[in-house]
């Protein structure tokens, strides 16, 4: 037996129990069926229907934020080494089910398999990480004045509502609620509806490790009912979102009656500045690696390749052979490099773009055709020849669509690398230390590598500026959204104060 086969025979043993009764919501550690019925989840793979979804909104979300509303006292009061044990065993069950979670999300979601078993554990990673930080979460600071013995404190902000895209959603699921479990915050999910099957995962992992009902919910629908009731709610006191910047500003105006703390992590067209002096080699394979993994739909993806014009050439053709060799198939074969989109919608977008590039007088230097009918599969895709101003360099495509454009000067690669209104990451290929101090220093982006790919560490700030996001995940920055600032003073001796009225 292959390993395609063998894994999709898995993967038929896993979803076995959807089939039959659907995903259903969860609230107060209870299945609960979608106030609106039910909706279809397919897989992009073959276009054939997985399962049915409840369909949640504002009522079952209004039902979700009661009870995380209802379970915040007792989590929040539960004590610090408590809930980091609960913390570890969540991570222990993602590990145990890590296989299971990878197989699920490559059929919901079209990832590959090489990187959906090693996003699983990323995810535990994330619990791991944020139940070691929970003793220390709500330390402060003494700062002493000539009056006062002043100190901080944080306490969690309350119930808060996460909101997951569908690219790789269990990790970024995990990415947002282990912190704030960690920071004593309860959750209610709205998992992406195009891959609702990790999300399912995840809470019964969860509440098997021992976390209290109501502290984790989760209520599956779409953006326009279920998405808008959460940021809506008085009860949700923040909202952490990642998607497209449009939706990002929806949700700020859905908050902004019951005054919603947000956490943005939207979209990017990030910039990879390839200099005549650097590593050709290593940066030929950081192109490709950073725009044609994970099907080129993540906010990280390098989509736009500034590449010297001493070199534009040599570097193109090379990356022109590269890119005709990756392999696209089925997401389950390990031998896979590139799977299907995830929806009809997104490849239709995705597509639509080599008409675009060829109308703005780009060249289609590869790729640009779709694979077969059964599902989403396009060719990896090169578009050359191209300017800044093209729809091509300036619009998130999210897909595996790389943009080449060439720049003389390092004052044109930085002046062409700002020009767009996202401002999530930027990488910069150069051996120049004293070039790469002054690029970075001036490049617009919240997030830049040196002579690496997307390396990400967990303590480090994750974010960006313009309209790529407010705010930052990571280290404590994330406990800087998900808890309260607490100041106290306390007086040192008698204090001299004005008598009014005496």
């Amino acid at each position: 037996m292959t390993a395609l086969n063998e894994n999709i025979q898995k993967l038929d043993g896993f979803l076995e129990r959807f089939r039959e009764t659907g995903i259903l919501n969860r609230i107060a550690g209870k299945d609960v069926a979608g106030s609106a019925g039910t909706f279809a989840n397919t897989s992009p793979v073959d276009k054939s229907v997985i399962c049915d979804v409840a369909h949640g909104t504002a009522k079952d979300i209004d039902t979700a934020a009661n009870a995380a509303s209802d379970a915040f006292a007792k989590w929040r009061d539960m004590p610090a080494t408590e809930r980091r044990k609960i913390l570890i065993k969540v991570a222990e069950g993602i590990e145990a089910r890590a296989e299971e979670i990878a197989l699920c999300e490559c059929w919901d979601t079209g990832q590959t398999m090489r990187f959906m078993s090693k996003a699983a554990l990323r995810g535990a990673a994330n619990f791991r990480y944020f139940a070691d930080q929970v003793v220390q979460a709500r330390d402060g600071q003494h700062l002493k004045s000539p009056t006062l013995m002043n100190v901080t404190s944080r306490t969690p902000i309350g119930p808060v509502g996460v909101i997951t895209p569908w690219n790789t959603p269990f990790m970024l699921s995990t990415w947002k609620i282990a912190p704030a479990l960690a920071a004593g915050c309860t959750v209610v999910h709205k998992p992406a509806e195009a891959s609702p099957l990790s999300a399912r995962l995840l809470v019964e992992i969860a509440e098997e490790a021992g976390l209290p009902p109501g502290v984790l919910n989760t209520v599956n629908g779409f953006g326009e009912d279920a998405g808008k009731a959460l940021c809506e709610h008085p009860k949700i006191k923040a909202i952490a979102f990642v998607g497209e910047s449009r939706t990002g500003s929806l949700i700020t105006k859905q908050g902004a009656d019951t005054l919603k703390r947000n956490h943005l992590e939207l979209g990017g067209k990030n910039p990879v500045i390839v200099f005549d002096d650097a590593n050709l080699d290593e940066a030929l394979d950081a192109v490709i690696f950073m725009i044609f993994s994970i099907n080129g739909e993540r906010c990280t993806s390098s989509s736009r390749l500034l590449i010297q014009d001493t070199i534009r050439a040599d570097f193109e053709a090379k990356l022109v052979a590269r890119v005709n060799n990756i392999k696209v198939g089925h997401p389950l074969d390990p031998a896979t490099e590139i799977g299907p989109l995830v929806t009809e919608e997104h490849f239709n977008k995705v597509t639509s773009y080599f008409d675009i590039a060829k109308e703005d007088g780009a060249t289609v230097a590869a790729g640009g055709v779709t694979v077969g009918d059964e599902g989403y599969f396009i060719r990896p895709t090169l578009f050359t020849n191209a300017n800044n101003k093209m729809r091509i360099a300036q619009e998130e495509i999210f897909g595996p669509v790389l943009t080449s454009i060439p720049f003389s000067t390092e004052e044109d690669a930085l002046s062409i690398a700002n020009d767009t209104p996202y401002g999530l990451t930027g990488y910069v290929w150069t051996n120049d230390l004293q070039r790469a101090l002054r690029f970075t220093d001036r490049l617009e982006a919240g997030m830049i590598w040196v002579n690496s790919a997307n390396v990400r560490h967990l303590p480090t700030p994750f974010g960006g500026v313009k309209a790529s996001g407010i705010g930052r995940d990571g280290g404590d920055w994330s406990f800087e959204f998900y808890m309260e600032q607490k100041h106290i003073g306390f007086a040192t001796g008698p204090q001299k104060i004005m008598r009014l009225g005496a």
